[in-house]
């Protein structure tokens, strides 16, 4: 199988998932790139230069990627972010606990290889893994799902004509995730495994860009594409047996009108 992986990276030179898994090719913009070469000593040959234009929106440069390497004759294109610290899976730990695996980088290969193909065999054209990291959220009665979201940190996407929307690159993998599941009726998500990345917490990235007000507008944007049926915005929180009213979440709850897990 041949098996893509990419981290798009913007404005924070020093690449964390390189640390992680050494072989990820690593997409940068063209008037970057020096700065990322002298912060990555060592691993040039995977510091890969963006025309103009492509970086500054995390859509765009990720359907950059998928289009270069399905044309390279990639099997699946493995995105993840530049910040992913690891992939991790739950195995059960005395009677009641968890331990938390790390997948290493001898492997990694191999477990998208193992998930690609049963993605594949579900007729399913996107993969991924469960969300949090605590252990509390793990559903270790169902080993996955086919109507969960997954999001942008760690994605597997098969060859087909879906890309992400450029004019969401705040909430771009929400809506490329409603897509797949529109058209081909699922997601595989393995509730096993989870990935730990930063995310929104360090300057760079999409936080170059997020503001509440731009987030704000994402939101509604996604919801008049997909109606208020499917994105729900919760603006509460519970406290005691109520809930009160607070600032309006980032996060949209997804709520999906097919048969599924």
């Amino acid at each position: 199988m041949n098996i893509s992986i990419n981290a798009p990276s913007y404005k924070r030179a020093k690449v964390e998932t390189l640390d992680y898994l050494p072989f990820v090719k690593i997409w940068v913009d063209h008037k970057e790139y020096d700065e990322y070469i002298k912060q990555n000593k060592g691993f040039e040959n995977n510091i890969i230069s963006c025309p103009e234009g492509i970086q500054g929106n995390v859509s765009r440069i990720r359907n950059y990627i998928l289009d270069k390497e399905f044309e390279k004759g990639a099997d699946v294109i493995c995105i993840i972010d530049d910040d992913l610290r690891g992939i991790y899976r739950f195995e059960p730990s005395g009677t009641f606990g968890y331990d938390k695996i790390k997948i290493e980088a001898d492997v990694f290969e191999n477990f998208i290889e193992k998930y690609t193909s049963m993605c594949n065999e579900f007729g399913f054209k996107l993969w991924g893994v469960g969300l949090n990291q605590d252990s509390l959220s793990y559903r270790q009665q169902a080993p996955f799902n086919t109507k969960a979201i997954i999001l942008g940190p760690f994605s597997c996407h098969l060859n087909s004509d879906i890309r992400y929307d450029e004019k969401l690159p705040l909430k771009e993998d929400y809506d490329l995730a409603i897509q797949h599941l529109n058209k081909y009726r699922g997601i595989l998500r393995i509730n096993k495994y989870f990935y730990n990345a930063k995310q929104s917490k360090q300057a760079g990235g999409c936080a170059s860009y997020r503001n509440h007000k731009r987030e704000q507008e994402q939101l509604q944007l996604l919801m008049d594409k997909w109606g208020d049926k499917i994105i729900k915005i919760d603006i509460r929180i519970q406290k005691g047996t109520k809930k009160q009213r607070v600032n309006q979440d980032y996060n949209p709850i997804i709520k999906i009108p097919i048969r599924g897990v």
